[in-house]
């Protein structure tokens, strides 16, 4: 078992520090060695006065003839209370315009710890750290040690300053600070580094969340439920799902019970995963949360359904929810979403349906998720009229239509060539003030390429530009597609350089496309210096490179030219895919050439 910090004992709330006086060990103070002007006819205790009762007027007359910060000097050296002091600094600041140094606001809070005044610190620090001309956390860290041995006092003082920070969301200078505090070897709690690792998840700086984890582990920073539940959260969200199981056997170390939160968050990491198995797993995480006796929730079976449906198994999915209603759990708009979009995409429209009446039955008003993803279910069955029919009942059940509707509905006119409904339908978009996204112009640029106006698709891309919506990759290898398509392969080409100067990263997708296109059209040449160009941005060629190398040369007749590129696939220990097979068997076997690979490939049958 760890043993307990000793800095902080007793209950904090909301990251705040004790109250009361017997919580908190006395802390190391001693006298401040700061300078301190002299001023023989600056009457401290008269002027203290004026300050307690608030007689600003009266003060202001008394400094005319004294240097205000002389008086905020006496008062830190002097015996004054620290929130009498911490009044005139603040009043100082805003009528007297005063920016006071960095020394004197250091000694200030100095003295409001010693006070133990830690409301009166956070919101100093909340101010401080707001102010336009910060200070460096090296400046400020210099002046906290300068200002004598008081270790205890540095500590509350940076504790609450990277609590600062990150509430006023400067996370970088949050976490710069957490990293000096190691280096003076200030003391931090588990109350600023708990905010701190929730704030860099939420950026996405999970690096920067392990540091921190790794720093608290070696500082003997006692971390609670909260701190190992915000980390393995981190680490799910980027697919570290190995890690997070090693936080959590941390956790227990530490005598940390896991919670139904933490196991939640494992869960649904292993069914975001998107790999093969990735259910099974989650389902172990099920059985081992129910064994140390923590009751799954709504959360945990909605993850589940979601899970299995997504990952095309909704049988299964249908026995988990009528386990979640045996529990005695009611199922919400989430879970029947979830079933509902299952049963959709396995074509199971009747079903989906079905729950849907059922939501209503048990009361449960279904939102526009639940309408969209009917919506798209019928859409995917070219079920183009009753799409149109749900798509117009949305308004009439008092539920307001989005972009990912529209784009719905949008999509399926452009692939079914309705051309023209698609973009009365782009133009109802903007009279409901909805704004069409790139996905939306993507749609509309696919289904006129689709139509071999090629012309029009790049009207609309000016369009996209003269309203401010930026094309992207998917636009651009729309494009390329299409002209490759009607033999322009030489104008797709082209388009890589509009893409460059529009800082878009052509993808494997872009340059495969073009390979295939100037194969298609018979110029190999061309075709590998595409791919030359592919490798020098740092792409090596996949199997779907090959694949379109391979049958350009078999269609040419260079079937020995065509055996070396499937040699070099299998050298670069890329595994053929079905359609290797389909190219060789076709374009090689049965035209009397059998290729020389050593039986790498045909340990299976190809007839298969």
């Amino acid at each position: 078992m760890h043993r307990r910090s000793k800095l902080f004992q007793g209950k904090f709330l909301h990251g705040s520090f004790p109250r009361n006086k017997q919580i908190l060990r006395p802390f190391c103070f001693s006298d401040s060695t700061a300078t301190k002007p002299t001023s023989d006819s600056l009457n401290t205790p008269f002027l203290s006065d004026l300050i307690s009762k608030q007689h600003w007027s009266e003060l202001k007359t008394h400094l005319k003839t004294t240097n205000p910060t002389t008086l905020l000097h006496q008062l830190l050296s002097s015996e004054a209370d620290p929130e009498l002091t911490l009044r005139y600094f603040n009043w100082s600041q805003k009528e007297l315009k005063l920016s006071h140094p960095l020394e004197l606001s250091c000694r200030l809070l100095h003295s409001l710890a010693n006070a133990k005044s830690y409301s009166k610190i956070r919101a100093f620090l909340n101010k401080f750290v707001k102010d336009e001309k910060l200070h460096s956390n090296s400046s400020i860290f210099h002046a906290l040690s300068m200002c004598g041995n008081k270790f205890c006092a540095n500590s509350i003082i940076v504790d609450m300053l990277v609590l600062a920070y990150v509430r006023n969301s400067k996370t970088h200078l949050g976490f710069e600070a957490f990293k000096r505090a190691g280096d003076y070897g200030f003391r931090l709690s588990v109350f600023s580094c708990n905010p701190l690792l929730s704030a860099l998840v939420k950026e996405s700086a999970i690096g920067d969340v392990e540091y921190v984890y790794k720093e608290m582990m070696r500082r003997r920073i006692e971390p609670n439920v909260i701190s190992f539940s915000v980390v393995v959260n981190g680490l799910c969200k980027v697919g570290k799902l190995n890690k997070a199981g090693d936080v959590i056997e941390d956790m227990k170390a530490w005598g940390i019970s896991p919670n139904v939160v933490t196991y939640n968050t494992l869960i649904d990491g292993y069914c975001k995963m998107g790999r093969v198995g990735k259910m099974y797993k989650a389902d172990a995480i099920l059985k081992e949360m129910v064994a140390n006796k923590i009751c799954p929730n709504e959360v945990t079976y909605n993850i589940l359904i979601d899970g299995f449906c997504k990952d095309g198994n909704v049988s299964v999915a249908k026995t988990v929810f009528e386990e979640l209603q045996r529990q005695g759990l009611k199922p919400n708009v989430l879970t029947y979403n979830s079933l509902i979009n299952g049963l959709c995409c396995d074509g199971k429209l009747d079903e989906a349906i079905g729950l849907r009446d059922e939501m209503l039955g048990l009361g449960l008003k279904p939102n526009v998720v639940t309408y969209n993803v009917l919506v798209n279910g019928f859409c995917k069955k070219k079920m183009i009229k009753e799409a149109r029919e749900l798509f117009d009942d949305i308004r009439g059940k008092g539920l307001a239509t989005n972009a990912i509707t529209f784009n719905t509905l949008i999509d399926a006119y452009c692939k079914n060539g309705m051309m023209e409904e698609a973009f009365a339908l782009q133009t109802s978009m903007f009279e409901n003030g909805i704004f069409p996204l790139t996905s939306t112009y993507n749609c509309l640029i696919g289904g006129l390429c689709k139509k071999g106006d090629i012309e029009a698709a790049r009207k609309l891309i000016i369009e996209m530009e003269h309203k401010g919506v930026r094309a992207d990759l998917v636009t651009y290898n729309i494009l390329i597609d299409s002209l490759c398509r009607e033999g322009e392969s030489r104008k797709a080409e082209r388009l890589l350089n509009e893409m460059f100067k529009l800082g878009l990263i052509p993808s494997h997708v872009t340059y495969n496309t073009l390979m295939d296109g100037y194969c298609t059209e018979g110029n190999l040449k061309a075709a590998l210096n595409v791919r030359i160009q592919m490798e020098k941005e740092g792409k090596r060629a996949n199997v779907v490179t090959y694949n379109v190398l391979i049958k350009g040369f078999c269609k040419k007749g260079k079937l020995e030219d065509a055996n070396k590129l499937l040699n070099e696939m299998l050298e670069r220990g890329l595994i053929p895919n079905r359609t290797t097979y389909e190219v060789v068997r076709e374009e090689m076997m049965e035209k009397g050439f059998i290729p020389d690979i050593e039986g790498h490939l045909y340990n299976v049958s190809i007839s298969s």
